[in-house]
């Protein structure tokens, strides 16, 4: 299938380009970028442009950031597009729904990717925890955001998400692992005082089996990142390291691939799957605790944040 690529920013040259490249789902038949493109490909200025002069692209990804998605999407969607969001899907909870709705009027696929729920670990981590008896969990999610997104200042505007942009990806594997629904109840949020995003939050979570749970996020982390999740269970502890890349289960190694390299190449099979399908994926449970703790956070104000 043709599918165009909007967006050719970091994200997209590091993951979706080569996902694409080696998947035999996909042709990458065009991108749409006001300052990036991919050798050999048909590139755009203008997504009007390439919805109307390349109809035979029936597939459209998003790799924008948030704010600006949602006028792309619903501009996809409406021209019969299938689409695919990068996450988060949308700045909003309400856009999101809005978009959903559009794509079930439409009759198209619409993917709202998680790509962390795609580490190595996660289905192994998510299978051992089944049936047990949930005590605690940790989460501990630390980087350097100089690393990770250097001079990407839509980082720190409103929509943004701040330390949410990589803390969100521990909370999709949170919700796609433990097998009783969780919701914010207290957060700290610190706010770097000439920035309207936060750089660092500590969350604690209501468990309905009274489970102490809890996630600390730093996007000041020197050195290599901390991608870690524990899980103290009645029958052992569980911990997931490097994004879900490595699973350790009371200190012992669980054998196998360990990395990140097959997330997007997962979610890529994934939406194929859907456009075949004629489905829709649109799980916003990781969004919704970003938004309790924007509604609930208690906001400390502290040093200012310069690249």
């Amino acid at each position: 299938m043709l599918i165009g690529l909007v967006g050719i920013g970091k994200i997209a040259v590091d993951q979706h380009v080569p996902a694409i490249a080696d998947s035999r789902d996909w042709d990458l038949a065009a991108t749409v970028s006001r300052h990036g493109q991919v050798d050999g490909v048909e590139a755009f200025a203008d997504f009007d442009h390439m919805l109307e002069t390349r109809p035979d692209i029936r597939v459209v990804s998003l790799c924008l950031p948030p704010v600006p998605r949602f006028d792309y999407a619903a501009k996809a969607i409406r021209a019969g597009r299938h689409v695919m969001l990068e996450k988060p899907p949308g700045a909003t909870l309400s856009e999101c729904h809005t978009l959903e709705a559009m794509a079930r009027e439409h009759r198209v696929s619409l993917y709202a990717t998680w790509h962390s729920r795609q580490a190595d670990k996660v289905a192994p981590a998510k299978a051992w925890l089944a049936g047990k008896t949930l005590k605690k969990l940790t989460v501990t999610w630390k980087e350097d955001v100089r690393q990770w997104h250097p001079g990407q200042d839509w980082c720190f505007e409103p929509g943004g998400l701040g330390v949410f942009d990589p803390g969100i990806n521990a909370l999709s594997i949170v919700t796609e692992i433990l097998p009783d629904p969780l919701h914010l109840t207290a957060a700290e949020l610190h706010f770097p005082q000439n920035r309207d995003t936060p750089i660092a939050a500590s969350c604690r979570f209501y468990h309905p089996g009274g489970a102490d749970v809890s996630a600390n996020l730093d996007w000041l982390e020197p050195g290599p990142p901390t991608w870690n999740i524990e899980a103290v269970t009645d029958q052992g502890t569980l911990l997931l390291e490097n994004g879900g890349g490595k699973m350790t289960i009371d200190g012992r190694h669980d054998e196998g691939v360990a990395g990140l390299g097959g997330e997007y190449p997962r979610l890529y099979a994934q939406m194929a799957e859907l456009v075949v399908q004629g489905g829709i994926d649109m799980d916003l449970a990781p969004m919704r605790h970003v938004a309790d703790a924007f509604t609930l956070g208690k906001r400390v104000t502290v040093a200012p944040f310069e690249w």
